[in-house]
């Protein structure tokens, strides 16, 4: 039992920090002079075949009934959306900021619950989210510019990528993908969206051959331990572990992007900033727990 927790421990973090590893794999190639959507076609593509290969390594079945198209469809335009936005948001702001705000998702997801599910009003959830606005308000307060971009864009482009997240876990939750296998799920919402990617670089300008052995370096550290294993190691240390340990752990990912932030693309990081950051990590690992505790209740009076 203990091995298994820290076998659990262990993907939490492998997950996390490799999911923190994003902007700079997407930050170099958009340097390089590649698209956002050639970015992301290259992502969802190679990630979608890894986790083909893996689940057909498990022997694990794709097999979906027809009526689950339409959820499949639906949550890959979420995730896809989600993706182009925070890739849009590291282009006019520090990625570090962009992936703290994305890292709130869990607090629109327990409101939206609130507000159209009729889950209860719980005074610990509202409080998490006012303590998270002030933490948002604290990083937005410094210099937050990436690239010199424009800030609005940037903010605005990384609270819909948190909206846009939720919806996923919320139709996740809510739809007829309950009662698809994770991996089968996971596999097809990617390949929708490379297929969507792809198309919108066609409709942009095209989509590029990347032929150099660092630019397939950066292809290969985004779509497979930043996508692929990022999202395996996921799934295994929930089974392991559960989801709400795993989402505590899920601190390591904006963590991951600040550091890197900080120390290879040299964006700003003033104590306000630390505060800010302090302040939303908190707030999402006090609705972590309220879940945690919500679940256990529900489960008790069965």
């Amino acid at each position: 039992m203990q091995n298994n927790q820290i076998k659990g421990y262990i993907y939490a973090a492998l997950s996390s920090s490799t999911f923190g590893l994003a902007p700079f794999f997407t930050i170099s190639l958009l340097t390089a002079g590649f698209s956002s959507f050639e970015v992301l076609a290259y992502r969802w593509g190679i990630a979608s075949l890894s986790l083909a290969l893996f689940g057909m390594m498990l022997k694990e079945t794709f097999r979906i009934g027809r009526k689950d198209w339409g959820a499949v469809f639906l949550l890959s335009l979420l995730r896809a959306a989600t993706s182009f936005s925070l890739v849009i948001a590291y282009q006019h702001i520090a990625s570090g900021v962009a992936s703290t705000i994305h890292f709130m998702y869990p607090l629109a997801v327990a409101l939206a619950m609130m507000l159209l599910f009729g889950e209860k009003k719980s005074f610990s959830v509202l409080f998490a989210i006012s303590i998270s606005l002030i933490g948002a308000g604290l990083l937005s307060s410094g210099e937050m510019n990436g690239n010199n971009g424009n800030s609005t864009i940037g903010m605005t482009a990384a609270i819909l990528s948190l909206f846009f997240y939720a919806g996923y876990i919320i139709g996740v939750r809510k739809s007829r993908a309950t009662h698809i296998p994770s991996t089968a799920l996971t596999c097809y919402v990617m390949g929708l969206g490379a297929l969507f990617f792809i198309i919108g670089g066609f409709l942009t300008g095209g989509i590029r051959l990347a032929t150099d052995g660092h630019t397939w370096l950066n292809i290969l550290g985004l779509a497979l331990p930043a996508t692929a294993i990022s999202n395996i190691t996921l799934v295994k240390a929930i089974k392991h572990v559960g989801p709400t340990l795993t989402s505590i752990f899920g601190a390591l990912e904006p963590l991951t992007a600040v550091a890197i932030g900080y120390s290879v693309f040299h964006e700003s990081f003033t104590p306000a900033s630390a505060i800010g950051i302090v302040l939303i990590l908190a707030a999402v690992t006090i609705v972590v727990m309220h879940e945690k505790k919500t679940h256990r209740q529900r489960t008790a009076r069965l």
